[in-house]
């Protein structure tokens, strides 16, 4: 999930490939969808905590739409900055831009569309979530250039992703209350961890195109990095759970993710091939569903 920065040096218009939907379905992801369900996630907590445990239905379909939206907004634009080093990484080199399959101006154009769709997602909505909308769109435009920036850029992952949460809130309530900004601030912490590990597939190849990441920059220390973000994530939840009197059953599923998140930390002290390092990102998701799960029961049965 993280991404890769290049300068520009591409082809020509004149030299343009004929569109196919197979290559703006391998550009936007459209067999791997787990990005979208990680960024939608934090957004369902949110909706379902602010309307205690019954979102409307609308509001859900425009959350799950916008995700799918962002989502491919966001790797397309991290296509288009990356496509240069994409070509020098065997596990990116057959993306659309790196492989030729697509040039520049075209994926601008799927960009564009998707700016349009998310514009008309977010004018449904009231008017501190449309005011909190470009937020969100800068994140997008910023994020794949951020490994040019900073050691960890895995945190404005996290802050574009928990943004989803704070837009939530206020457009379910109209306001942000304090329990927004902690489940904000749960998932800023979860990104990191989650996105740390991702990059542990590409740590090698970071390092010798010479881009940054926390798994570079945590080096040995990459599984006490992971553990301590994924404790400040329970921390946080707890902090969220207190705040909305939620009962017993829900502490008790964040002890029993808790010890998964332990499980994985010990686990990275030994050393984890690609594939393995991709099952243990993956993890996250069912992670995600099983905190969504736990709060809407508990909500629920908090108005009886």
């Amino acid at each position: 999930m993280v991404q890769r920065v290049s300068s520009s040096n591409d082809s020509t218009d004149r030299a343009s490939p004929r569109w196919t939907w197979g290559a703006v379905a391998d550009l936007i992801r459209l067999d791997n969808q787990s990005g979208t369900v990680l960024l939608l996630l934090p957004s369902l907590w949110s909706l379902v905590l602010a309307n205690h445990g019954r979102p409307p239905i609308w509001l859900v379909g425009t959350f799950i739409l916008g995700a799918f939206v962002m989502r491919s907004l966001g790797v397309v634009l991290n296509d288009l900055a990356d496509r240069n080093f994409d070509k020098h990484v065997a596990r990116t080199s057959n993306r659309p831009l790196a492989a030729g399959r697509l040039v520049p101006r075209q994926a601008l154009l799927i960009a564009l569309g998707f700016v349009v769709v998310a514009a008309g997602l977010v004018t449904a909505l009231n008017w501190l979530t449309i005011l909190l909308s470009p937020i969100a769109l800068l994140l997008a435009a910023v994020y794949p250039f951020c490994k040019r920036w900073i050691q960890i850029p895995q945190a404005v992952l996290g802050i574009a992703f928990g943004w989803g949460a704070i837009m939530a809130w206020a457009a379910s309530c109209g306001t942000i209350a304090p329990p927004a900004w902690w489940l904000f601030a749960a998932t800023a912490c979860w990104a990191v961890a989650y996105d740390t590990i991702y990059a542990l597939q590409d740590r090698e190849d970071d390092r010798r195109i010479g881009v940054k990441s926390s798994a570079l920059l945590f080096g040995t220390a990459v599984p006490t990095a992971v553990g301590l973000f994924l404790l400040g994530m329970v921390v946080c939840l707890i902090i969220v759970g207190q705040s909305a009197g939620l009962g017993m059953g829900y502490y008790v599923a964040l002890t029993l993710l808790a010890g998964v998140f332990l499980w994985q930390a010990r686990r990275l002290r030994f050393p984890v091939t690609p594939p393995q390092a991709f099952t243990m990102f993956q993890q996250h998701v069912l992670a995600g569903v099983v905190i969504l799960i736990t709060l809407w029961v508990s909500t629920l049965n908090e108005l009886r």
